[in-house]
């Protein structure tokens, strides 16, 4: 328990209640928008806190904190696996706030609760909620998206999803609400495919690229450059959010030999 007392290593931000979010297309962010506008919560990109290396917040009594990511590989994404571990929220008196985490997802949630409630765990913290939205799933190397009457139904549908999730935070139900999660020791070996799968020599560049600079600007792990009027990848991995190929204007950024055929994707409520 000694983890809530914390030595204060960057600049500190006090709020009273926060919603920490990390979204690619907008998904997230918009399922994380929706619950602030009705909690009354700050948005908090944690994107911006690593680029701004802003990890430690003090936190008013009695108020909520909440984190809402995507689900890749069926577990957390590496961006957040890596704030997780940096975040240190000081609490006073030792309370405990009600903490949850809303999973958006395509297919299955996996386990990605309970790896974010395992890196908590290690503050002295634990969630008290888990949920989950489904939503279009981005990974287009194997999911088509070309079927816009099916993305919009699917968004349609999470619309109820996203208003069930709020009403219990609102109320700061405890459990696990999430929903199509698979077996422990399944997630555990299909997540060892992500760290195989984030290399970017996998990435892509067409001739119809117009060096806009967009997808240098938007990544999340600075791994993309311009250089001669071309993206290049500068780092050998990444957080693989697929958001260069689903931003990209020309849809010139391809990742293998399928996402041409599956088309790009990004949340028409917000923007990213």
């Amino acid at each position: 328990m000694n983890n809530f007392i914390i030595l204060v290593l960057h600049k500190d931000k006090e709020v009273d209640s926060m919603i920490f979010y990390f979204s690619a297309t907008g998904n997230s962010k918009y399922v994380a928008s929706k619950i602030a506008a009705e909690t009354k919560e700050e948005l908090i990109a944690i994107t911006d806190c690593i680029k701004n290396h802003k990890f430690t917040f003090k936190v008013n009594s009695k108020e909520k904190i909440g984190f809402i990511t995507p689900t890749y590989f069926w577990g957390l994404p590496c961006i957040v696996r890596e704030f997780l571990e940096k975040i240190q929220l000081e609490i006073p008196n030792l309370y405990h706030p009600y903490i949850y985490h809303v999973a958006t997802f395509g297919t299955t949630t996996g386990q990605v609760g309970r790896m974010a409630d395992k890196f908590l765990s290690k503050k002295g913290l634990s969630l008290n909620g888990r949920f989950s939205v489904q939503m279009p799933d981005t990974w287009t190397p194997v999911f088509d998206l070309t079927n816009k009457e099916k993305i919009e139904k699917i968004n349609h549908e999470a619309e109820k999803q996203i208003a069930e999730v709020t009403e219990k935070i609102k109320r700061e139900a405890d459990g696990d609400f999430s929903h199509r999660k698979m077996p422990v020791v399944a997630v555990k070996l299909f997540y060892l495919q992500y760290d195989k799968q984030r290399q970017t020599k996998y990435f892509s560049v067409e001739d119809s690229c117009i060096a806009c600079g967009l997808c240098a600007k938007k990544c999340p792990d600075s791994a993309i450059r311009m250089q001669s009027g071309r993206p290049m990848w500068v780092k050998t991995k990444c957080t693989l959010c697929l958001g260069c190929l689903h931003r990209c204007p020309k849809f010139a950024i391809q990742y293998g030999k399928k996402t041409k055929k599956h088309g790009q994707y990004i949340n028409p409520n917000v923007k990213i």
